[in-house]
C-alpha cells in the first residue's frame, strides 16, 4: 500500500513538473495586452464625427483596458493617409484605424493610390452610423422627396444640390438619388458639409444631402426636411418619410464607421478589443454622445461588418464608374 502511494506521489509530482514546464514558454510568448498605450489613428481633423466617435471610444477603452488609448489625427486624402499609416504599422495590437467605411468602399475608385484597404487592412467591427437627410431651402415649393422628383423631372437641370465635396458621401448620396429617380440635378461641390448647408439656408442652393449637422436648422425651420435618405426610420425624426416610404429604390446611403487593424494582428487581441468596444457602445452615456453628432452606436460583428463593406463597395464602385466621378 505504502509502495503504491509512493509511486502515485512520484507520478503526480512528475505530471505537475511537466505541466509547469509546458506553461513556461506560453507565458513568455504571450505578454499581457496592453502593456503600453494603444494608438487609434483618425484620418480627419479634430472635432468631426469620426474624431469625436474615436475619442469617445478611446476614453471608454482606456478605463476598460487600464492603459491609455490615444487618438492621433492624420487628415488628408479622405482618410487614405491614416489608413496607409495603419496598414504599415506593426501588427502588435498597439495601432488601429477608426474611419468611415468610404475609406474602403469608395476611395479605391476615387483616388489613384497603391493603398487597397480591402487587401492591406483587416476589418475588426462596425461601431456606428449616421443617416443622411434630404433637405431643401425654405422657399422650395415641395413638401417631400416624391414632389422633389416630380419637380426635377418637369425642369431638368434647373435644380442644384450642394455637397460636402466631390467624392464625399453627401455627393455620392446625391448621385444615387439622381440615378434612382432618373433626374438631372446640377451638382455644386463645397469644401465641407457646413458651407453646403449654409448655402441651402441662404437659398443659394436648392437641396443638400445632409450628414446630420442640420438638425437645429431643421427644427427652427431654416431648412425643410423632405426625406430620410435611407430605407430605415431616423431615431431623431421618426415621423419623417424614408426613401422606402416614398418608393425611392436603391438610393439610400448611410455613413457607417468602423475599426480596422494591421493585417496579422493577433486574434486574441482583436477579440479583447471587440469585447470592450461592444460594452462601451452599450453604455447610455455613449449613446447620448453619439446622438449629439446625429449618430447611433450600431455595433456590427466581424462577419456583418465585412458583408457591409463588400455590399457598399460594389454599389459605390459601380456608381462612381457610371457617373464618371473623378477627384481632382
Amino acid at each position: 500500500m505504502t509502495h503504491m502511494t509512493h509511486l502515485a506521489r512520484r507520478s503526480l509530482m512528475g505530471a505537475v513538473a511537466v505541466l509547469a514546464f509546458a506553461a513556461l514558454p506560453v507565458a513568455a510568448q504571450t505578454p499581457a495586452w496592453p502593456s503600453k498605450p494603444v494608438r487609434i489613428v483618425v484620418g480627419f481633423a479634430p472635432g468631426g464625427t469620426t474624431d469625436v466617435m474615436a475619442r469617445t471610444l478611446a476614453q471608454a477603452a482606456t478605463e476598460a483596458l487600464g492603459q491609455t488609448v490615444l487618438v492621433e489625427n492624420k487628415p488628408g486624402a479622405s482618410g487614405n493617409i491614416a489608413a496607409g499609416e495603419v496598414a504599415k504599422a506593426a501588427p502588435d495590437g498597439y495601432t488601429f484605424l477608426v474611419a468611415p467605411t468610404s475609406v474602403e468602399t469608395a476611395n479605391p475608385s476615387l483616388f489613384k493610390s497603391p493603398l487597397l484597404p480591402s487587401r492591406d487592412l483587416t476589418p475588426v467591427m462596425g461601431i456606428g452610423r449616421t443617416q443622411m437627410y434630404l433637405i431643401a431651402r425654405p422657399g422650395l415649393e415641395v413638401k417631400d422627396g416624391k414632389q422633389l422628383v416630380a419637380m426635377a423631372k418637369a425642369q431638368p437641370g434647373k435644380l442644384a444640390y450642394a455637397s460636402a465635396g466631390t467624392g464625399t458621401p453627401p455627393h455620392l448620396a446625391g448621385e444615387l438619388f439622381k440615378q434612382s429617380a432618373g433626374v438631372f440635378i446640377t451638382h455644386v461641390p463645397y469644401r465641407g458639409a457646413a458651407p453646403a448647408l449654409q448655402d441651402v439656408m441662404a437659398s443659394q442652393a436648392d437641396i443638400a444631402f445632409d450628414p446630420g449637422i442640420a438638425f437645429p436648422h431643421i427644427k427652427s425651420g431654416r431648412v425643410k426636411l423632405l426625406a430620410v435618405a435611407s430605407d430605415k426610420k431616423s431615431p431623431f425624426f421618426p415621423d419623417v418619410p424614408t426613401y422606402a416610404d416614398l418608393g425611392i429604390k436603391n438610393a439610400g446611403l448611410d455613413i457607417w464607421f468602423g475599426v480596422w487593424a494591421p493585417n496579422n494582428t493577433p486574434p486574441e487581441i482583436v477579440a479583447r478589443l471587440t469585447s470592450e468596444l461592444n460594452k462601451a457602445l452599450a453604455a447610455p452615456a455613449l449613446k447620448q454622445r453619439f446622438g449629439d453628432l446625429g449618430a447611433e452606436p450600431t455595433p456590427l460583428d466581424n462577419a456583418a461588418f465585412r458583408k457591409l463593406l463588400a455590399d457598399e463597395g460594389k454599389t459605390l464602385a459601380a456608381l462612381i464608374k457610371d457617373r464618371k466621378i473623378v477627384v481632382e
